[in-house]
């Protein structure tokens, strides 16, 4: 009897996540000797949806310059897309089509006891996905949520959406176990910074911040969500309350040294 209730609360342990949407994240239970969480290197798709302001590839480009700094992808590891004329004629990216996107997601393929990494910025639509201004779409959660299952599986997966009302990408289908997924918004939310005159979004700029001194993507989302509730309140901004989902198979992942 006692085996069997260990194992039912295994099963239960294993298929809990956790969701930031609407409220502060929550405190991480507490674990009995595990150590250091795990790092490994992950294959990367880095998506620019639009191609009319800076912003997006800036924040492409910087994210790309941080996976290879750190070693956190292996050679040939990055696929890069753009919506950008200006980048897509100096052959930096591949068009940023949904089609394009959903294949090179679905084509991650990591190795085993490697996992993925996927980072969107652009528009974000009301009610809908992120806006593709490449060829006029969208893509929506579910879709991504396909794209991941097809090339990702059940390995360790890093999700980051950084868009206007962008908080739907922390929710079912997409809040899976062995996943970590960012949002730079909630869902009825507009996050700040896609002008003309910036180098990041505000979310983007606070992610980046983050990355160089967190620990464990679970340390990088509270410092970006700090970050960029203090650059709202100074900007008198509506709080765009970004959001996080770490399922339970990936919640302890820590960030490449």
């Amino acid at each position: 009897m006692l085996a069997k209730l260990v194992l039912l609360f295994s099963i239960v342990a294993f298929a809990c996540g956790y969701s930031a949407d609407m409220a502060e994240p929550a405190a991480a239970a507490p674990v009995q000797d595990a150590g250091p969480p795990a790092s490994l290197q992950m294959r990367a798709v880095l998506v620019a949806g639009d191609g009319g302001l800076r912003v997006f590839d800036n924040a492409v480009a910087s994210v790309a310059a941080w996976l290879r700094a750190h070693e956190a992808v292996p050679s040939g590891g990055i696929t890069r897309l753009s919506a950008a004329t200006r980048v897509l004629a100096r052959h930096q990216a591949e068009p940023a089509s949904w089609r394009r996107i959903m294949h090179a997601v679905a084509q991650l393929k990591p190795a085993a006891g490697q996992g993925c990494f996927v980072f969107i910025t652009s528009h974000g639509i009301h009610g809908g996905g992120v806006a593709l201004s490449y060829d006029d779409d969208e893509l929506q959660p579910a879709e991504l949520d396909r794209a991941l299952q097809a090339g990702c599986g059940d390995a360790p997966t890093v999700a980051i959406v950084s868009a206007c009302y962008s908080g739907g990408f922390t929710r079912p289908p997409m809040a899976r176990p062995n996943r970590i997924v960012l949002s730079a918004a909630r869902a009825d939310r507009p996050s700040f910074g896609c002008g003309a005159g910036e180098t990041y979004t505000f979310f983007d700029q606070c992610l980046l911040n983050s990355l160089r001194g967190g620990a464990s993507w679970r340390e990088v989302f509270q410092a970006t969500r700090a970050c960029v509730a203090e650059r709202e309140q100074r900007d008198d901004e509506t709080p765009s309350e970004p959001q996080g989902w770490f399922g339970a198979a990936a919640a302890s992942l820590a960030l490449p040294k």
